[in-house]
């Protein structure tokens, strides 16, 4: 049998602490079985997140030291930036310490109560913060999947007729975004394929409805589409994901 091992090493060794069943028992009914409420000291294996939790390679080290630390005008923004811009074609770019944050400014801006925000599938805090702002998060995932034990290549797509059918019924001028999430992290993080992609993007043309892009695997996602989607086997990874995120349109 062929052993298979990381491509690296691990040069940090940091000391966790292992609780007794009894002990969880404990800290599970204090926190009233909310995974939120629970110290992180107390939690040997952390699946409530994956968002900043794996080791940082020799690279990541190093450029925290080279770092420029400026108030305004560093030059790791700027590459930051450059960046960002070569990857998405997008023009403007706005950091934030973390989705939610980005979500929270997001939301606040576009939300309101009688506003609808349709996606294949809403991240957690997604939700909460769309909620927060007296709107509703509708999830319109396509059919495969619903069923999480029928293999699918593009299960996380997006059921194009039942997008079509919610703007006719509650009327785009209500739908201030079409959120699309790339890998659908929800969903299991399972691939949107290119051509569900562009349906989206033309729906949401046709009804002047801006789509956004939650880019939260959108490597993965363009590797998917690679591996399964005819047409982009020859395709550079980099072309794939030009041609995923879409051109830019004023949000009103």
């Amino acid at each position: 049998m062929q052993t298979i091992i990381e491509p690296f090493r691990i040069k940090s060794v940091e000391p966790i602490y292992f609780n007794t069943a009894a002990e969880r028992k404990i800290i599970l009914e204090k926190a009233f079985y909310n995974p939120f409420l629970i110290h992180s000291t107390d939690v040997l294996i952390d699946l409530l997140t994956d968002s900043g939790t794996s080791a940082m390679s020799s690279n990541q080290w190093a450029g925290i030291m080279q770092g420029d630390e400026s108030y305004a005008g560093s030059p790791s923004f700027f590459r930051f930036e450059k960046t960002i811009q070569d990857i998405t074609g997008m023009p403007l770019v706005i950091p934030t310490h973390q989705g939610r944050a980005a979500e929270k400014i997001l939301f606040s801006v576009l939300g309101g109560k009688g506003k609808y925000f349709v996606s294949n599938t809403l991240f957690d805090t997604t939700r909460a913060n769309i909620e927060f702002s007296g709107a509703e998060g509708i999830d319109l995932v396509c059919e495969a999947g619903k069923h999480p034990t029928v293999p699918a290549p593009f299960k996380g797509n997006m059921d194009v007729d039942a997008l079509k059918k919610f703007i006719a019924e509650k009327g785009s001028a209500n739908i201030p975004l079409c959120i699309l999430t790339v890998t659908n992290n929800s969903g299991g993080g399972q691939p949107v394929s290119m051509q569900n992609i562009k349906d989206i993007k033309k729906v949401c043309a046709a009804n002047n409805i801006p789509l956004f892009i939650d880019a939260c695997r959108f490597a993965e996602n363009a590797y998917f589409i690679k591996l399964r989607e005819a047409g982009y086997a020859g395709k550079p990874i980099p072309e794939i994901v030009k041609e995923l995120f879409p051109m830019p349109m004023a949000v009103p």
